[in-house]
């Protein structure tokens, strides 16, 4: 198929065009294992790229984008390039026009940002990495630019707002869904071709995420907006791993079939991604060759669906629990830790007994100290349904990915279980199970603020809800660090990440309470002293010898010394404890008791002590 040297955006009006397809997947094919970076292939083995296009070429494809889809700063970082930006995407260019003469349209490609990694709504540095790649693909002398797999339509407005201004070639602006006709940030083809087209781009479509058909349903549903050409590429169907292997399930020949009927539905440029082959695009060719493009014809659409996008069908959510609480009188939350076996009498029994004593809130560890324990989602609806009793559920980063903690969280939303801690976890390795995977998708900030998001009502990826969540989300502080500055400069990052409230470790001194206070004060959100009694003098010693940054005074030691282990020592314990919690009311109103070794009985007590001190301090 050869082509008259004219603009991209002029030669699409009367004529079909077909573009290349993978490349990544391809040099997987080749041989090229998964985690190299693919882009910086163009510096060290530029051959290799230049046979990968070249292949497409002579199948018939004459779109043909540079191997740049993930070379920005970003994404060049986690290889150590992120200093070689430009020079990777100069070299790309000048290695895919070695290898296609000169009918071929050279296409710089520039890959979304937020597509391989959880939604960043605030998309910081995003205009600066689009800027300084889409300048070093006009510098090389690209005859288009190709924005490819954005999965949400905001951030492929704001790369348009960039690159717009900086040049007049043609730029073709790709959508990759999740699901059919709608994107992950929740708009509608309809909605999202009308706004792409009037931010500038000239060719508006889709590409990667779906197989043929299902891109077929997309388009067939979707208004393009007229005299705007329509691209489609189309992954070779669902990814499959069989015997450690990736594959593709969609044959050349299908691919064919189903160029046909894009065509029939006014595609003028179409081409192929994640798991196409130089086959699939030569299939595709043949079949289209000598044909005119055909007239697009938009269905009739439901107005009303398009003119709003989100139905949310709860009000936000507004500070309720211990936050709202806590604002009037000194309130009290104890951790009980969730039993490691199955039998769950003695935690019903410590619930039912804290809950008599006035417990604000009841926490539950989620796994503390990488060891197994029960379910703290299924102890807390028990307790929430048997007793009445108000659950605060720690949600540690380390053991389910982002499918899993959303869903998690899904159905907490579901059991009417709102109030919630996020702390990292303890590494597996440090467990009872050191075989175990931590997974981390997330750190405790990230995890932070995509529970608030699906209070504003979308989902972690982004996607609207039919309700809004209304999660009340605490965050823990570590004062036992040489660095206590460093501390606070990360305690405000998940204050301003979104957490509601503060609870900190344990502490054993008036120095301590007295330095948070300080430290803390210009925080708008409560803080929740943590206060553990101790059992014993074993027990202090452990605590003031082994754990890193716990001091307990000669006092204290003294004092604990005088009794053996038992219920004296922990009687002494509770009396310090008392002590702490005096001092701790004098600057705050959040208690936070840790229950030993399930000696609830410790903590039943001192919550009483809370409850009629605070009743004293109200009647002053």
């Amino acid at each position: 198929m050869t082509m008259p040297k004219e603009s991209l955006k002029t030669y699409l009006k009367d004529h079909l065009l077909i573009g290349d397809g993978a490349m990544a997947t391809w040099l997987y094919q080749l041989g090229i294992p998964i985690g190299v970076c693919y882009e910086e292939l163009n510096l060290s083995n530029p051959e290799l790229i230049r046979a990968v296009h070249r292949s497409y070429y002579e199948a018939g494809a004459r779109f043909i984008q540079t191997n740049t889809y993930g070379a920005h700063r970003d994404a060049l970082a986690r290889h150590g390039l992120q200093d070689k930006v430009t020079r990777i995407n100069r070299v790309a260019v000048q290695v895919a026009r070695e290898a296609v003469k000169d009918d071929a349209y050279v296409v710089g490609g520039i890959g979304s940002i937020n597509a391989g990694r959880v939604r960043d709504v605030r998309m910081q540095n995003y205009r600066e990495q689009f800027e300084e790649q889409a300048a070093a693909l006009l510098m090389g002398g690209v005859d288009a630019i190709l924005l490819e797999t954005f999965l949400d339509l905001d951030e492929l407005l704001l790369a348009l707002d960039v690159i717009r201004p900086l040049t007049d070639v043609p730029i073709v602006a790709q959508l990759a869904t999740i699901e059919v006709g709608r994107t992950r940030d929740g708009h509608t083809l309809t909605r999202a071709f009308a706004e792409l087209k009037k931010a500038g781009a000239d060719v508006v479509g889709l590409n990667c995420r779906l197989g043929p058909a299902e891109i077929l349903r997309s388009i067939e549903n979707a208004v393009v907006p007229e005299d705007t050409p329509l691209s489609v590429f189309p992954n070779a169907g669902r990814l499959a791993m069989s015997d450690g292997q990736y594959s593709y399930a969609s044959v050349p020949q299908y691919f064919g079939e189903n160029a046909l009927r894009f065509r029939a539905q006014g595609a003028r440029l179409i081409g192929g991604c994640c798991g196409t082959t130089p086959e699939h695009i030569r299939v595709m060719a043949q079949v289209l060759a000598e044909r005119e493009p055909l007239p697009r014809v938009n269905p009739v659409v439901d107005t009303q669906e398009e003119a709003e996008p989100l139905i949310r069908i709860a009000p936000p959510a507004r500070k309720q629990g211990i936050v709202e609480t806590v604002a009037h009188r000194h309130t009290v939350i104890v951790e009980l830790d969730p039993p490691r076996d199955l039998d769950t009498e003695k935690f019903l029994r410590g619930t039912a007994a804290l809950q008599d004593a006035g417990a604000d809130a009841i926490t539950l560890a989620d796994n503390s100290l990488a060891t197994t324990r029960m379910s703290n989602m299924a102890l807390g609806s028990i307790m929430k349904a048997k007793f009445g009793a108000e659950p605060l559920l720690h949600i540690a980063c380390r053991d389910r990915n982002l499918i899993g903690q959303q869903s998690h969280l899904m159905g907490l939303h579901a059991l009417g279980i709102n109030q919630v801690l996020v702390v990292t976890g303890d590494p597996a390795r440090f467990g009872d199970l050191p075989g175990a995977s931590s997974v981390f998708d997330v750190s405790s900030f990230d995890l932070i603020r995509m529970i608030k998001q699906l209070n504003e009502g979308y989902s972690f990826s982004g996607k609207p809800l039919k309700q809004r969540a209304n999660f009340v989300v605490g965050a823990a502080f570590n004062p036992h660090v040489r660095q206590f500055d460093a501390a606070l400069r990360r305690l405000e990052k998940k204050v301003e990440a979104g957490a509601d409230f503060i609870m900190t470790q344990p502490l054993y001194d008036r120095e301590s309470i007295e330095r948070i206070y300080e430290g803390t004060r210009h925080l708008d959100i409560p803080i929740f002293i943590g206060i553990m009694p101790l059992t014993s003098s074993r027990n202090a010693e452990f605590l003031h010898n082994e754990v890193p940054g716990i001091r307990l005074s000669d006092e204290a030691r003294t004092r604990m010394r005088r009794y053996e282990p038992g219920e004296e020592a922990r009687r002494e314990g509770v009396a310090i404890a008392r002590e702490l919690v005096d001092i701790a009311m004098e600057y705050f109103k959040g208690i936070y008791l840790i229950t030993p070794f399930f000696y609830y009985e410790m903590t039943v007590e001192l919550t009483r002590y809370i409850r009629d001190r605070s009743r004293v301090v109200l009647q002053k």
